[in-house]
């Protein structure tokens, strides 16, 4: 009797065994959205929301976190009217010439030298050509001008506005207007 029992207990074990294995069929997944999720696109139709796409899209006047407004446009007149009219918001307290020379060698010195003379690395291996100097007195170059290529980017340079934040712009700034004023000595 005791070995009817284990037989059958036996029989039912490898029983459910062989019904767990399936070769035509994959196994069972316990969470199939952690193997594979559902993507959305940033303004994509969506079923998760009535409307479709509404509530993914940013509210109205509202910014991306870490930017500003900035009023002047991407063109001559913008860059004229700032280079009249913009300035600073920091005082020089709030300015760190260490930080902002970092920051400048970093993005500005390959091209316009670590002295500001436009004789980067770039220019001495004639790269780029045509780089002038801080202190050339026909661009006559202020703190409003400088943010707005900075900001926007001029000629062959291209925008840094993505890779400075706004107080790291105006530290650039203050750093180029001090080389500017060694240059002129």
């Amino acid at each position: 009797m005791k070995s009817l029992i284990k037989i059958s207990v036996l029989l039912v074990v490898i029983v459910t065994l062989a019904s767990c294995k399936k070769d035509t069929a994959p196994n069972y997944q316990f969470m199939p959205n952690m193997y594979a999720p559902i993507s959305y696109e940033t303004f994509g139709e969506s079923k998760a929301f009535a409307n479709g796409i509404e509530a993914q899209l940013s509210a109205e006047g509202t910014i991306s976190r870490g930017h500003s407004l900035f009023e002047y446009d991407n063109s001559i007149e913008g860059y004229t009217l700032a280079k009249e009219t913009l300035k600073s918001p920091l005082d020089s307290t709030q300015v760190n010439l260490d930080n902002a020379k970092v920051l400048y060698d970093i993005y500005c010195g390959i091209c316009h030298g670590v002295k500001g003379d436009g004789q980067g690395n770039l220019v001495k291996r004639e790269k780029i050509l045509g780089i002038p100097r801080y202190d050339d007195p026909a661009r006559a170059i202020n703190e409003g001008s400088i943010y707005h290529t900075v900001y926007y980017g001029k000629n062959a340079m291209g925008s840094y506005a993505s890779q400075l934040n706004d107080k790291e712009r105006w530290e650039v700034v203050s750093y180029v207007l001090k080389l500017k004023a060694d240059l002129e000595k």
